[in-house]
């Protein structure tokens, strides 16, 4: 799963399979944001579910 650049930022998203949680780590400039952590299901998150969260994020804005 790549990273997504969208208006400036870049999310990263890394996971465990093991735990079933995640995180989408946000960076603005190369500068880290914000940490948005979630939970998944399977082995891998969905690409649709990081994506909301990546919607999300720019809701909050």
């Amino acid at each position: 799963m790549g990273a997504i650049d969208r208006d400036g930022y870049r999310f990263e998203t890394e996971y465990s399979v093991i735990n079933q949680t995640g995180a989408v780590h946000v960076y603005k400039e190369g500068d880290f944001v914000k940490e948005i952590t979630f939970t998944f299901t399977g082995e891998r998150p969905s690409g649709d579910q990081i994506e909301n969260l990546v919607n999300e994020f720019f809701e909050e804005d």
